[in-house]
């Protein structure tokens, strides 16, 4: 690392030589107004002009976000000209916006009206035509709302890094430009896999999840047996909505905000996780002993299952049959819950609350029905809950921790928390597949081969009672494609890979609260470098917290296969928690 010299507003520093303007302002203790998201490596090309400032040897003023400091520059953040040109920046901005600031879901998280708030910009300071806009509500994840882009193309950039997809991109020229899929289409009608990481990026409304809300306030108003069932990965981030340090663990508070909403029964999908654990490794164990299609992939994340039908067709025989968690309980309380109650199932409303957009699309599968009825009813996000949790007036911090409802689905364990975090199916898969093998518990009980929070690649080999097993681990498309394009070409070593839809895992998935450090004053500057391992570590120190830390030690999970399943893999298991894949055509074959 080398070091310049440079002034900011007449006082000297030393900072890293290989920063922008923007970048060493923030380390030398100054916020310059941006719409950046530098530390998150996205695309940005200084067109918003919003953090525009005078620095020596440049020609006027300058884009702080992609202008690089050099040894003796000095900047003047502070001048009438600087302060100047970045309200008239934004003024610009908000004379095409919609500024139904009211209506939108982005209120109180909006980085557009931030940069507005701190700039002075005024609204109606520009007037004039405004460009033509698309409403698009057809997919069910994600909804687009070109009247509330701002072009900054962040979202372009998240697609492309986080799955090397080019789903977005800008459309048309000048006055007329959009960001949408090709030819403008919906997201419907493109490969989209729909894991929302362009709503956790976009700064303003413009791109947001598609709210199943209602359907729970119309189930309520039917007199429905309204169930909730909650991912692990929403306890570690739904604290952040109210003010929690981020990967504050809220477990119990959220259990007691949803009995006070209302929900009949508040159960954990880390059942379902555990039960998922029981099908898919005696699937790996049938595959490996029996001559099955290696390698295994698993099943859990339908952006992943998206991506898979879309662009890897002839590899689906690789994926596991299992459903996802939530899926496979769901499935579970409107068959063996409802039949123990006394409940006709039809008269059950199952509700997920998920970390994850793409669950929205999964649960209206129709591979995802049994006996005509959807395993899961609405599909609500760790954002949505929230609001639901704001809007019933529940002041979060000072509930009571309650655990969950302990009937028949109560129990759960610490290998059925990990599943939030890329690497711990993995992991929960080889503790139980290593006591099939050994008949004994593993010593360690954890694998920390396969252990972390990043995107990318990791692999082990592990020696079980003699059976080699070598698994791989990727989250993001873009690493997935590298171990899927080896085994198309017959050169995978693996036998079992675990990949999840979005970096990092279930903890950073698409419906999680949004981290914007401009927002998040009690957060460190390096915040968008953090998250992902400090969630990360709310779960894995509550597995460690459990009695119970294997699947197959779960009580209520023998009792539901003693009672009701027979066994993993049974008949009975199949029609209820096992599903189909098929290949879907995308519209690939447009070039932009």
């Amino acid at each position: 690392m080398s070091l310049v010299n440079i002034k900011i507003e007449g006082v000297p520093y030393q900072v890293d030589s290989s920063l922008t303007i923007l970048e060493a302002a923030k380390k030398c203790g100054y916020e310059i107004p941006s719409l950046c998201s530098f530390n998150h490596g996205e695309c940005n090309v200084g067109s918003c002009r919003v953090c525009l400032v005078e620095a020596t040897g440049a020609r006027g003023l300058v884009a702080s976000c992609v202008y690089p400091v050099s040894e003796g520059m000095e900047i003047r953040i502070s001048t009438p000209k600087a302060t100047e040109a970045r309200r008239r920046s934004v003024e610009l901005m908000l004379s095409n916006h919609n500024m139904n600031c009211q209506q939108c879901e982005k209120n109180g998280h909006c980085e557009l009206l931030h940069v507005a708030q701190i700039t002075g910009a005024r609204e109606g300071a520009f007037a004039g035509v405004r460009s033509e806009t698309y409403l698009d509500e057809l997919a069910p994840g994600l909804i687009r709302d070109t009247s509330k882009c701002i072009l900054c193309g962040r979202c372009i950039a998240r697609c492309s890094n986080a799955h090397g997809l080019g789903i977005l991109g800008f459309e048309n020229r000048g006055f007329k430009t959009v960001v949408g899929p090709a030819e403008n289409r919906s997201f419907a009608d493109s490969p989209c896999i729909q894991c929302g990481q362009c709503v956790n990026v976009c700064p303003t409304g413009a791109l947001m999840e598609h709210s199943e809300i209602y359907k729970v306030d119309k189930a309520f108003a039917e007199g429905k047996h309204v169930i909730v069932q909650a991912a692990p990965a929403v306890r570690a981030a739904l604290g952040e909505e109210f003010g929690y340090p981020v990967g504050t663990p809220v477990t119990g508070k959220m259990t007691a905000a949803l009995r006070r909403l209302g929900f009949e029964r508040v159960y954990d999908v880390n059942f379902g996780a555990d039960l998922t654990i029981m099908e898919e490794g005696t699937e790996l164990l049938h595959r490996l002993t029996e001559g099955g299609v290696l390698p295994m992939i698993t099943s859990c994340s339908p952006g992943w299952i998206n991506y898979a039908e879309y662009n890897y067709g002839d590899l689906l025989p690789h994926l596991s049959s299992c459903k996802s968690p939530h899926q496979m309980q769901g499935a579970i309380i409107k068959s063996y819950w409802a039949q123990q109650h006394n409940v006709d199932p039809k008269d059950v409303f199952v509700v997920s609350v998920m970390p994850c957009v793409a669950k929205k699309f999964e649960r209206q599968r129709e591979q995802e029905m049994v006996d005509g009825l959807y395993d899961v009813d609405a599909v609500i996000t760790t954002r949505e809950l929230a609001r639901m949790i704001r809007r019933a007036g529940i002041i979060f911090n000072r509930l009571p921790d309650e655990d969950w409802d302990q009937d028949i689905m109560g129990d759960y364990s610490g290998a059925a928390v990990i599943f939030g975090v890329t690497g711990g199916v993995m992991e929960a898969a080889l503790r139980t597949v290593y006591y099939k093998l050994t008949g004994k518990e593993h010593d360690k009980i954890t694998f920390d081969e396969v252990k972390g929070h990043d995107a990318g690649i990791r692999e082990a080999s592990l020696d079980i009672n003699g059976t080699v097993v070598n698994v791989a681990i990727a989250s993001g498309m873009k690493s997935a494609k590298i171990l899927l394009d080896d085994i198309r070409a017959g050169k995978s070593k693996y036998h079992f890979i675990e990949i999840m839809g979005c970096p990092g895992g279930c903890i950073n998935g698409g419906g999680q609260p949004y981290i914007r450090p401009s927002l998040m004053p009690n957060e460190a500057d390096d915040i968008l470098d953090t998250y992902k391992e400090k969630r990360a570590k709310a779960l894995y120190s509550e597995d460690e917290r459990q009695v119970v830390r294997q699947s197959h030690n779960n009580p209520q999970i023998i009792e539901l296969y003693e009672k009701f399943l027979g066994e993993p893999n049974s008949h009975k298991a199949h029609e209820l928690l096992h599903t189909t894949y098929a290949a879907r055509e995308g519209f690939n074959e447009v070039k932009r």
